[in-house]
Protein backbone atom coordinates (compact mmCIF):
# COMPACT_ATOMS: atom_id res chain seq x y z
CA UNK A 1 0.00 0.00 0.00
CA UNK A 2 0.99 3.64 -0.35
CA UNK A 3 2.04 5.47 2.80
CA UNK A 4 0.17 8.66 3.75
CA UNK A 5 3.16 10.69 2.50
CA UNK A 6 3.00 8.88 -0.86
CA UNK A 7 -0.76 9.45 -1.08
CA UNK A 8 -0.21 13.17 -0.52
CA UNK A 9 2.54 13.32 -3.14
CA UNK A 10 0.51 11.31 -5.66
CA UNK A 11 -2.52 13.54 -5.20
CA UNK A 12 -0.60 16.52 -6.54
CA UNK A 13 -0.53 14.83 -9.95
CA UNK A 14 -4.12 13.65 -9.60
CA UNK A 15 -5.29 17.16 -8.80
CA UNK A 16 -3.46 18.63 -11.76
CA UNK A 17 -5.10 16.07 -14.05
CA UNK A 18 -8.53 16.84 -12.62
CA UNK A 19 -8.36 20.59 -13.19
CA UNK A 20 -6.90 20.12 -16.69
CA UNK A 21 -9.97 18.29 -18.00
CA UNK A 22 -11.89 19.98 -20.80
CA UNK A 23 -15.27 21.45 -19.85
CA UNK A 24 -17.19 18.73 -21.69
CA UNK A 25 -15.29 15.82 -20.13
CA UNK A 26 -15.36 17.36 -16.67
CA UNK A 27 -19.12 17.92 -16.88
CA UNK A 28 -19.78 14.41 -18.23
CA UNK A 29 -17.70 12.80 -15.48
CA UNK A 30 -19.49 14.93 -12.88
CA UNK A 31 -22.92 13.90 -14.20
CA UNK A 32 -21.85 10.27 -13.86
CA UNK A 33 -20.79 10.83 -10.24
CA UNK A 34 -24.17 12.42 -9.47
CA UNK A 35 -25.89 9.40 -11.00
CA UNK A 36 -23.76 6.94 -9.00
CA UNK A 37 -24.37 8.67 -5.66
CA UNK A 38 -28.11 8.98 -6.39
CA UNK A 39 -28.39 5.30 -7.34
CA UNK A 40 -26.70 4.41 -4.07
CA UNK A 41 -29.32 6.58 -2.34
CA UNK A 42 -32.16 4.77 -4.11
CA UNK A 43 -30.74 1.37 -3.19
CA UNK A 44 -29.95 2.30 0.41
CA UNK A 45 -33.46 3.68 0.99
CA UNK A 46 -35.06 0.73 -0.76
CA UNK A 47 -33.25 -1.75 1.49
CA UNK A 48 -33.95 0.28 4.64
CA UNK A 49 -37.73 0.18 4.22
CA UNK A 50 -37.69 -3.62 4.34
CA UNK A 51 -36.61 -3.44 7.99
CA UNK A 52 -39.14 -2.56 10.71
CA UNK A 53 -36.66 -1.34 13.33
CA UNK A 54 -35.68 2.27 12.58
CA UNK A 55 -32.20 1.88 14.05
CA UNK A 56 -31.55 -1.33 12.13
CA UNK A 57 -32.90 0.27 8.96
CA UNK A 58 -30.34 3.07 9.39
CA UNK A 59 -27.57 0.51 9.69
CA UNK A 60 -28.77 -1.33 6.58
CA UNK A 61 -28.85 1.94 4.66
CA UNK A 62 -25.33 2.77 5.81
CA UNK A 63 -24.05 -0.64 4.74
CA UNK A 64 -25.28 -0.13 1.17
CA UNK A 65 -24.56 3.55 0.57
CA UNK A 66 -20.76 3.04 0.15
CA UNK A 67 -21.64 1.56 -3.24
CA UNK A 68 -21.92 5.16 -4.44
CA UNK A 69 -18.34 6.17 -3.71
CA UNK A 70 -17.14 2.76 -4.91
CA UNK A 71 -18.65 3.48 -8.34
CA UNK A 72 -17.34 7.04 -8.31
CA UNK A 73 -13.74 6.03 -7.63
CA UNK A 74 -13.47 2.76 -9.53
CA UNK A 75 -15.64 3.47 -12.56
CA UNK A 76 -14.17 6.94 -13.02
CA UNK A 77 -16.07 10.18 -12.37
CA UNK A 78 -15.78 13.55 -10.67
CA UNK A 79 -17.41 14.13 -7.27
CA UNK A 80 -17.57 17.63 -5.76
CA UNK A 81 -17.09 16.52 -2.17
CA UNK A 82 -14.00 14.46 -2.94
CA UNK A 83 -12.60 17.31 -5.02
CA UNK A 84 -12.46 19.50 -1.94
CA UNK A 85 -9.03 17.86 -1.54
CA UNK A 86 -7.87 20.05 -4.44
CA UNK A 87 -6.78 22.50 -1.75
CA UNK A 88 -3.67 20.33 -1.41
CA UNK A 89 -2.22 21.01 -4.90
CA UNK A 90 -3.50 24.59 -4.54
CA UNK A 91 -1.48 25.05 -1.34
CA UNK A 92 1.49 23.42 -3.08
CA UNK A 93 1.03 25.86 -5.99
CA UNK A 94 0.77 23.14 -8.63
CA UNK A 95 -2.70 24.42 -9.57
CA UNK A 96 -4.18 27.93 -9.46
CA UNK A 97 -7.21 29.21 -7.51
CA UNK A 98 -9.03 29.78 -10.82
CA UNK A 99 -8.45 26.15 -11.85
CA UNK A 100 -9.75 24.83 -8.55
CA UNK A 101 -12.84 27.05 -8.56
CA UNK A 102 -13.60 26.12 -12.18
CA UNK A 103 -13.45 22.45 -11.22
CA UNK A 104 -15.66 22.94 -8.19
CA UNK A 105 -18.32 24.88 -10.11
CA UNK A 106 -18.46 22.56 -13.14
CA UNK A 107 -18.39 19.39 -11.04
CA UNK A 108 -21.03 20.70 -8.64
CA UNK A 109 -23.31 21.50 -11.59
CA UNK A 110 -22.72 18.11 -13.17
CA UNK A 111 -23.36 16.29 -9.90
CA UNK A 112 -26.63 18.20 -9.56
CA UNK A 113 -27.74 17.25 -13.09
CA UNK A 114 -26.94 13.56 -12.56
CA UNK A 115 -28.56 13.30 -9.14
CA UNK A 116 -31.68 15.19 -10.27
CA UNK A 117 -32.03 12.92 -13.31
CA UNK A 118 -32.04 9.81 -11.13
CA UNK A 119 -34.52 11.42 -8.70
CA UNK A 120 -36.92 12.20 -11.55
CA UNK A 121 -36.57 8.81 -13.25
CA UNK A 122 -37.03 6.92 -9.96
CA UNK A 123 -40.19 8.91 -9.22
CA UNK A 124 -41.59 8.85 -12.77
CA UNK A 125 -40.98 5.11 -13.12
CA UNK A 126 -42.84 4.62 -9.81
CA UNK A 127 -39.90 2.91 -8.18
CA UNK A 128 -41.18 4.39 -4.93
CA UNK A 129 -44.27 2.13 -5.04
CA UNK A 130 -42.09 -0.84 -4.08
CA UNK A 131 -42.95 -2.44 -0.73
CA UNK A 132 -46.40 -0.90 -0.62
CA UNK A 133 -46.49 2.72 0.55
CA UNK A 134 -43.40 2.54 2.72
CA UNK A 135 -40.80 3.46 0.13
CA UNK A 136 -42.68 6.61 -0.95
CA UNK A 137 -43.26 7.58 2.67
CA UNK A 138 -39.58 7.08 3.44
CA UNK A 139 -38.49 9.18 0.43
CA UNK A 140 -40.68 12.13 1.36
CA UNK A 141 -40.00 11.85 5.10
CA UNK A 142 -36.26 11.90 4.42
CA UNK A 143 -36.62 15.00 2.24
CA UNK A 144 -38.75 16.72 4.90
CA UNK A 145 -36.21 15.98 7.63
CA UNK A 146 -33.38 17.40 5.56
CA UNK A 147 -35.32 20.54 4.58
CA UNK A 148 -36.23 21.14 8.22
CA UNK A 149 -32.65 21.28 9.52
CA UNK A 150 -31.47 24.60 10.89
CA UNK A 151 -28.62 26.35 9.08
CA UNK A 152 -26.20 25.59 11.92
CA UNK A 153 -27.13 21.90 12.15
CA UNK A 154 -26.84 21.47 8.38
CA UNK A 155 -23.48 23.27 8.32
CA UNK A 156 -21.96 21.25 11.16
CA UNK A 157 -23.29 17.94 9.84
CA UNK A 158 -21.85 18.89 6.46
CA UNK A 159 -18.41 19.45 8.00
CA UNK A 160 -18.33 16.04 9.67
CA UNK A 161 -19.75 14.34 6.58
CA UNK A 162 -17.06 15.50 4.19
CA UNK A 163 -14.32 14.96 6.73
CA UNK A 164 -15.33 11.29 6.54
CA UNK A 165 -15.89 11.26 2.76
CA UNK A 166 -12.48 12.79 2.02
CA UNK A 167 -10.93 10.43 4.53
CA UNK A 168 -12.56 7.55 2.63
CA UNK A 169 -11.09 8.88 -0.63
CA UNK A 170 -7.68 9.31 1.04
CA UNK A 171 -7.67 5.75 2.41
CA UNK A 172 -8.75 4.32 -0.95
CA UNK A 173 -5.78 6.06 -2.60
CA UNK A 174 -3.50 4.20 -0.18
CA UNK A 175 -4.62 0.83 -1.57
CA UNK A 176 -3.22 -0.64 -4.76
CA UNK A 177 -5.91 -3.27 -5.39
CA UNK A 178 -9.62 -2.99 -6.17
CA UNK A 179 -10.52 -4.94 -3.05
CA UNK A 180 -8.28 -2.77 -0.91
CA UNK A 181 -9.83 0.42 -2.25
CA UNK A 182 -13.37 -0.80 -1.51
CA UNK A 183 -12.41 -1.98 1.97
CA UNK A 184 -10.66 1.32 2.69
CA UNK A 185 -13.52 3.60 1.69
CA UNK A 186 -16.28 1.46 3.20
CA UNK A 187 -16.21 2.24 6.90
CA UNK A 188 -15.92 6.06 6.76
CA UNK A 189 -18.95 6.19 4.43
CA UNK A 190 -20.87 3.80 6.66
CA UNK A 191 -20.11 6.09 9.60
CA UNK A 192 -21.36 9.26 7.93
CA UNK A 193 -24.66 7.66 6.90
CA UNK A 194 -25.19 5.98 10.26
CA UNK A 195 -24.57 9.26 12.11
CA UNK A 196 -26.96 11.23 9.88
CA UNK A 197 -24.38 13.66 8.51
CA UNK A 198 -25.18 15.73 5.43
CA UNK A 199 -23.70 15.22 1.96
CA UNK A 200 -24.61 17.87 -0.62
CA UNK A 201 -24.54 15.54 -3.64
CA UNK A 202 -26.63 12.89 -1.88
CA UNK A 203 -29.12 15.63 -0.96
CA UNK A 204 -29.30 16.61 -4.64
CA UNK A 205 -31.08 13.26 -4.98
CA UNK A 206 -32.91 12.87 -1.66
CA UNK A 207 -34.73 16.22 -1.62
CA UNK A 208 -35.75 16.39 -5.32
CA UNK A 209 -36.93 12.78 -5.06
CA UNK A 210 -39.33 13.89 -2.34
CA UNK A 211 -40.44 16.90 -4.39
CA UNK A 212 -41.09 14.79 -7.49
CA UNK A 213 -42.97 12.16 -5.47
CA UNK A 214 -45.23 14.82 -3.95
CA UNK A 215 -46.07 16.14 -7.41
CA UNK A 216 -47.09 12.72 -8.75
CA UNK A 217 -50.74 11.72 -8.14
CA UNK A 218 -49.67 8.08 -8.01
CA UNK A 219 -48.19 8.69 -4.56
CA UNK A 220 -50.94 10.99 -3.24
CA UNK A 221 -52.77 8.38 -1.18
CA UNK A 222 -49.59 7.05 0.40
CA UNK A 223 -48.36 10.52 1.33
CA UNK A 224 -51.62 11.92 2.68
CA UNK A 225 -51.22 13.18 6.23
CA UNK A 226 -47.45 13.69 6.11
CA UNK A 227 -46.07 17.11 7.05
CA UNK A 228 -44.47 18.07 3.74
CA UNK A 229 -44.59 21.87 3.86
CA UNK A 230 -40.80 22.16 3.88
CA UNK A 231 -40.27 19.87 0.87
CA UNK A 232 -39.96 22.54 -1.81
CA UNK A 233 -37.32 23.91 -4.17
CA UNK A 234 -36.73 26.68 -1.63
CA UNK A 235 -36.24 23.98 0.99
CA UNK A 236 -33.67 22.31 -1.27
CA UNK A 237 -31.72 25.58 -1.55
CA UNK A 238 -31.97 26.17 2.21
CA UNK A 239 -30.40 22.76 2.78
CA UNK A 240 -27.76 22.78 0.05
CA UNK A 241 -26.26 26.16 0.95
CA UNK A 242 -25.14 25.29 4.51
CA UNK A 243 -24.43 21.65 3.68
CA UNK A 244 -22.20 22.62 0.75
CA UNK A 245 -20.34 25.16 2.88
CA UNK A 246 -19.90 22.53 5.59
CA UNK A 247 -18.68 19.96 3.07
CA UNK A 248 -16.08 22.43 1.77
CA UNK A 249 -14.88 23.23 5.29
CA UNK A 250 -14.65 19.56 6.29
CA UNK A 251 -12.97 18.28 3.13
CA UNK A 252 -10.69 21.25 2.51
CA UNK A 253 -9.75 21.36 6.19
CA UNK A 254 -8.62 17.73 6.10
CA UNK A 255 -6.71 18.37 2.88
CA UNK A 256 -4.87 21.35 4.36
CA UNK A 257 -3.91 19.37 7.46
CA UNK A 258 -2.42 16.60 5.34
CA UNK A 259 -0.70 19.16 3.11
CA UNK A 260 0.90 20.74 6.19
CA UNK A 261 2.03 17.37 7.55
CA UNK A 262 3.36 15.76 4.37
CA UNK A 263 3.96 18.42 1.70
CA UNK A 264 4.72 21.80 3.25
CA UNK A 265 8.39 22.61 2.86
CA UNK A 266 10.10 23.54 6.13
CA UNK A 267 11.53 27.05 6.29
CA UNK A 268 15.27 27.26 5.79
Amino acid sequence: MNTPAQVAENYLGTGKTKVSLSFGRMLALAILAGIYIALAGVGASCAAVTVESASLAKLVSGCLFPAGLTMVLLAGSELFTGNCLLVMPLAQKTITPAQMLRSWVVVYLGNFIGAMAVAWIASASHTFTLFGDWFAISVVSTAAAKCSLSFTDALLRGILCNLLVCLAVWISFAAKSVGGKIAGLYLPILLFVLCGYEHCVANMYYIPAGIFALADPAYAEALAGLNTASVTWAGLAANLIPVTLGNILGGAGLGLVYWYIYLKKPKA
